[in-house]
């Protein structure tokens, strides 16, 4: 199958509500010790940052991955500039810029079988989001995640980090979210409830970047390698 046929199998969206409305890992309630033993980076690009009431913490070396580093390469998606390609196989985000250009991120991704793909719109922003676990998680687990029935408000601990991005479809609410982690170590694996997660450096660099309304396109996370993307 073609790159453009394979565009063209998005449109089709695979909803699973009930799994992606929490947009967490197993671990995520349960973060890192702050105390880790790796040195902070020196990337400025995934130093500390101050925001507001809060402080981002700099991404230890051992956490940061040069392949899913934020950087700017040949674009391989076709998309207009100003999109959003989420391409889960590969765990990489990208925002097409003029020029045949992208940015890349690395992401993580939701485990199998808790995965949405297709077409939307970014409907909300939200800084330092609130985060609410789903019935489903809470009758699953209700140790872990009764105490949050009512809601976790924002900040360094929250799982849903220091900015989300919240994508409709035909004005619904797909209950998938782009959004930071307190878990840096985990982009590029595949462990959330569905969501993309991004290291907070990176999505709040996309935060700004990217305005209510922007088209984001999510590919099917299994099926036809996507070689392209793979760089």
């Amino acid at each position: 199958m073609t790159l453009r046929k394979q565009w063209c199998v998005c449109a089709a969206a695979l909803l699973l509500p009930a799994a992606l409305a929490g947009c967490v890992s197993d671990s995520d309630i349960m973060p890192k010790a702050a105390g880790s033993t790796y040195a902070p980076t020196s990337d400025l690009r995934y130093g500390a940052v101050s925001d507001g009431a809060y402080t981002v913490a700099a991404v230890p070396v051992g956490d940061l991955k040069t392949r899913y580093m934020r950087q700017l390469v040949d674009d391989p998606t076709g998309q207009p500039a100003g999109t959003v390609v989420v391409d889960p196989k590969n765990r990489f985000l990208y925002l097409v810029q003029e020029g045949g250009k992208a940015l890349r991120y690395g992401v993580g991704v939701g485990k199998e079988g808790m995965a949405w793909w297709g077409t939307a719109n970014v409907a909300m922003k939200r800084e330092w989001p609130r985060w609410t676990p789903t019935k489903d998680m809470i009758s699953r687990e209700p140790g872990k995640y009764s105490k949050w029935a009512r809601g976790m408000e924002g900040g360094t601990q929250n799982p849903l980090g220091a900015r989300a991005l919240y994508l409709f479809k035909d004005g619904k609410d797909t209950l998938y979210r782009i959004h930071g982690t307190n878990e840096p170590w985990s982009i590029g694996q595949a462990m959330s409830s569905g969501c993309i997660r991004m290291m907070n450096q990176d999505v709040m660099d996309l935060y700004r970047r990217v305005p209510p309304g922007a088209k984001v396109v999510v590919l099917p996370a299994t099926g036809v390698e996507t070689a392209a993307f793979a760089g």
